[in-house]
């Protein structure tokens, strides 16, 4: 059998639709212009010179913390906080309303947040290499200018993300550590005050060496005490008891057996109770004071380690690609479309032959 409409078919399924693409790209379509860049986050202490292999330095940056960081970047670019700080400094619904036929990519004036979004997501590209932590970004406008001018506005909003939330976390970490560092100190210089008044109070500047002082007074004047009493038995071997040496001895002996009798009577006294009273306080005092001044200078180590620890895990944006200044419209590709819509169209148009075919055989 004869196909009777042939003609038909393919004016309608290729002619047509190609003569349709062909004057929408020729006199509609408007160029689209792609600026890229390419940047990462590196902390403080990865920011060594780089080596001479550039792939072994971002291995180094992807295994470091700087991936979770480039993901919450990815986030932030793409979030409505950055489309409304793009507009609000390059007027960015503006850029994007351009007096243009080219409806599919104009953005209509009073479109809303949530479309506008849509629309500045479908023209922002943020694409993220997890090996290396490298954010590729592009960003298509209607004139190569304004392709460039966003993306650099993107990288420079970028950049003070970065520092913000890395600053913020360390002003956090920095002032929990420090208000540990205050208490601290307060309870040192409270403990420290605490022994000053119990000095003052009681007039003696250390009860504990005092009371050591007068027990080893005790204790000296028992050795005087034997000792004297030894010699005493050594000298009457040999000399009587009316010597002048022995009475000597003697009148020693009895003088330091009554001082010590003095000194034990002061000591079983309630002086001596008070006195040794006043040193266990005051042991338990100097105890206190002492572990909260070893507390206190651990507390200083530890805030100093904590200050040059956040300085070094600070964020920084690397910037390892500048914007690009785009000298050709990277859209639409012409010849690419009109192939490919080319290529579709005999497909369907050679479908539609054997449909009709098939039809036209079933009626015969």
């Amino acid at each position: 059998m004869q196909l009777k409409y042939p003609s038909r078919l393919s004016v309608l399924l290729i002619w047509l639709p190609m003569s349709a693409a062909a004057i929408y790209y020729a006199f509609i379509a408007a160029d689209r212009y792609v600026s890229e860049s390419i940047i990462t986050v590196r902390e403080a202490k990865d920011s060594a010179p780089l080596p001479q292999s550039l792939g072994v330095s971002l291995a180094g940056v992807s295994a470091s913390s700087a991936n979770a960081e480039v993901l919450y970047l990815t986030e932030y670019i793409l979030s409505l906080d950055m489309l409304n700080h793009l507009d609000e400094k390059l007027g960015l619904r503006h850029l994007y309303e351009r007096d243009t036929w080219d409806l599919p990519y104009k953005l209509f004036p009073g479109t809303s947040q949530e479309w506008f979004l849509w629309y500045y997501r479908n023209r922002v590209s943020v694409t993220l290499d997890s090996v290396t932590s490298l954010l590729n970004i592009s960003v298509e406008g209607f004139t190569a200018q304004d392709a460039q001018r966003i993306n650099q506005e993107l990288l420079a909003e970028s950049e003070r993300f970065v520092n913000e939330i890395s600053h913020q976390m360390a002003r956090e970490e920095m002032e929990f550590t420090e208000t540990q560092v205050e208490r601290v100190r307060e309870r040192y210089f409270a403990a420290k005050q605490k022994l000053i008044e119990f000095q003052n109070r009681n007039r003696l500047f250390d009860p504990v060496a005092q009371a050591q002082a007068k027990a080893g007074l005790t204790n000296e004047l028992e050795s005087m005490l034997a000792r004297d009493e030894a010699e005493l038995k050594n000298e009457l071997t040999y000399l009587n008891d009316k010597s002048f040496q022995v009475i000597a001895r003697k009148n020693r002996i009895k003088a330091t057996s009554a001082q010590l009798d003095e000194e034990r009577r002061r000591l079983a006294s309630t002086e001596g109770e008070r006195l040794a009273g006043l040193a266990a306080d005051f042991q338990n005092l100097t105890l206190d004071a002492g572990f909260a001044e070893e507390a206190y200078r651990a507390s200083l180590q530890t805030l100093e380690k904590v200050r040059m620890d956040t300085s070094q895990e600070l964020k920084h944006l690397i910037v390892i690609a500048s914007p690009t200044l785009p000298q050709i419209a990277q859209y639409p590709r012409r010849v690419y479309d009109l192939a490919t819509l080319c290529v579709v169209c005999f497909v369907v148009y050679g479908i539609a032959r054997l449909v009709v075919a098939s039809v036209e055989d079933h009626h015969d």
